[in-house]
């Protein structure tokens, strides 16, 4: 059996202030090597923090991280100063979803690529920066040598996704993740950067996590989804066993309010209510005010992962014919 490049095991996040967030609450998720995992769910729901607890990237003095985190062998939790910087990067990477943030105003986008390389590889400025201009290439921008020199807010939206892309592949990561990085682009761009990330993922053969409240993008980059609702992994599996035969009612509700998932002559249904403030930590099935089959048992303990076969798992008390619990 493959080692998983990735395991997140009962892993929760809490931001703590005034009032405490319960952000994530027990995720386990696995990801073999150069497969892609999407992460889907609407917004608030827990994703991106998810995505950061895999760099460290959340505020250490207000944030307690529960729960294990290997990635590629190491306990990403458990790495020292040192350790986390050569491990960003060079292990895991990632592309942020607004990339005009993400760039610093002030340097080349060749001076920031050439800087990512060199923090890596013991190598003259001269070679980062030849370095710099294969990766434009590599992520098809046009007239490279000449985006070299310019600065981010010279580029379009999709030029600057492109250039952000390049960034995240300078050290040969074996991981990358993207955080819901079509989202700020028109529809046309949005298509070249999915097919552009698909074919570097393959080319390359790096494992990917893909976060994303869009489930035709979901879908067109995705091997494994992992469906998320208020902190939690609700569904897992394969795109095709949660199209065509999603069994949490979240995942059924998300397919029915999109036109992946409605049937043919039926009205798209919105999902009624709001998801739960994240204010305790969940003590019951937090689907349970929105869902159209709760019952009882629903209100008043948590449902459990059930496991449906190989890498199949539904989080809800209602299904049925279970293999076993996860």
């Amino acid at each position: 059996m493959t080692t998983p490049l990735v395991a997140m095991e009962n892993v929760t996040v809490r931001f703590k202030g005034a009032q405490t967030v319960h952000a994530v609450n027990g995720v386990s998720l696995t990801l073999e090597p150069g497969k892609v995992l999407g992460i889907l769910g609407e917004s608030g729901s827990g994703k991106s923090v998810t995505l950061k607890t895999l760099l460290r990237l959340l505020p250490e003095r207000r944030t307690e991280i529960g729960g294990k985190v290997m990635v590629d062998g190491k306990d990403v939790l458990a790495l020292g100063a040192q350790e986390l910087s050569d491990y960003r990067g060079a292990v895991t990477s990632m592309i942020f979803q607004d990339p005009a943030l993400a760039l610093d105003p002030v340097y080349t986008v060749g001076e920031q690529i050439a800087e990512a390389i060199s923090r890596h590889e013991k190598i003259s400025r001269r070679e980062a920066m030849k370095r710099a201009l294969e990766l434009l290439e590599l992520v098809r921008i046009p007239s490279p040598e000449r985006r070299l020199k310019a600065y981010p807010h010279e580029m379009s939206g999709g030029m600057r996704q492109r250039a952000m892309i390049a960034l995240a592949l300078a050290a040969r990561p074996k991981l990358l993740l993207a955080d819901e990085p079509t989202t700020a682009l028109d529809a046309t761009v949005q298509i070249q950067i999915l097919l552009l990330l698909r074919q570097l993922q393959r080319d390359l053969g790096m494992g990917v996590i893909f976060v994303t409240h869009d489930i035709g993008v979901a879908v067109e980059v995705s091997d494994r989804l992992a469906v998320m609702y208020a902190g939690q992994i609700v569904e897992t599996g394969t795109v095709r066993e949660l199209i065509s035969n999603p069994r949490h009612p979240y995942t059924k509700g998300l397919l029915a309010a999109n036109l992946h998932g409605a049937k043919k002559g039926e009205r798209l249904e919105a999902i009624p209510g709001a998801p739960p403030a994240l204010n305790e930590p969940p003590s019951s099935c937090s689907f349970a005010p929105r869902c159209r089959q709760a019952e009882d048992a629903c209100r008043t303990g948590l449902p459990p992962a059930i496991r449906l076969g190989e890498g199949r798992l539904v989080r809800c008390t209602k299904v049925e014919t279970p293999l076993a619990p996860a």
